[in-house]
């Protein structure tokens, strides 16, 4: 089962994006927090598969917590995916240059957020395999 966790400040954003990857069929468990202060520190004491990171937040935007999370040893190759409602030219390239794996826009499409989700973290097995293989040699 493929932990995630999310961060995100809107109070109904995190029930909908917590509850469609829950009811999905790739059996994800989703733990959630309002706040990337909050989001850092449960990634450090529990590193979850993946974080889906807000980018627009009060406490700490998303591109400083992905930029705090790439310079922390522990926690740095963690997959972490933008969600968000930045989608200006730009903001795609923003996000991936802080050191996100990937990019969702919202509002997202409830039937294809599972999918995408799962798709991420069939990436980075795949790069770990790989890598691996690599070695082994």
């Amino acid at each position: 089962m493929a932990r995630i966790l999310y961060i995100e400040d809107n109070p109904d954003n995190r029930l909908l994006v917590q509850r469609v990857l829950m009811a999905s069929d790739y059996n994800f468990e989703v733990e959630v927090t309002d706040n990337a202060i909050e989001g850092i520190k449960m990634a450090e004491a529990d590193p979850p598969d993946l974080i889906l990171m807000d980018m627009s937040m009060p406490d700490m935007d998303g591109l400083t917590a992905t930029q705090k999370i790439r310079s922390t040893p522990a926690i740095k190759n963690m997959l972490i995916v933008a969600l968000t409602a930045n989608v200006m030219e730009g903001d795609r390239e923003r996000t991936l240059n802080a050191g996100c794996d990937g990019y969702i826009s919202k509002p997202i499409d409830v039937d294809k957020l599972p999918e995408e989700v799962n798709s991420y973290l069939r990436s980075r097995d795949e790069r770990g395999a790989e890598h691996e293989t690599a070695h082994a040699d």
